[in-house]
């Protein structure tokens, strides 16, 4: 009677290791049958995996155009505020190269013009 236990003992284990291997064989006979028979649908699993251990290539960020306007409004708001401190400069009454410029800007503004405002007058 002590050898039923150790022989009931060997029988579960041997039904165990053949389910585990029978379930190994299947796996690989699958994976195996799908590698061959239809290597084109797993392309793109194959590419995806391979992906998945490369880091991802660092993109350049865009230029932030909304900062860039804000600092050219903040520019010609500048550039304005000093043209009419130029123009109100009781001073400038009396230089005829600042008032030349201050009309040449009145009458046809352009980057010249503000330039030459900028340089003459006070």
């Amino acid at each position: 009677m002590s050898d039923r236990p150790l022989s009931l003992l060997k029988l579960c284990v041997a039904i165990a290791l053949g389910v585990w291997l029978g379930f190994i064989a299947i796996a690989l006979t699958t994976w195996l049958a799908s590698r061959y028979l239809f290597p084109q649908s797993l392309a793109p699993v194959a590419q995806a995996v391979q992906q998945l251990g490369k880091p991802a290539p660092a993109a350049p960020e865009p230029p932030n155009r909304m900062f860039e306007q804000y600092q050219d409004n903040l520019r010609k708001q500048e550039q304005q505020q000093t043209l009419d401190q130029a123009r109100n400069n009781a001073r400038n009454l009396s230089n005829p190269k600042c008032q030349f410029w201050l009309q040449q800007d009145q009458n046809s503004p352009n980057e010249k013009s503000k330039a030459n405002v900028l340089q003459f007058c006070e």
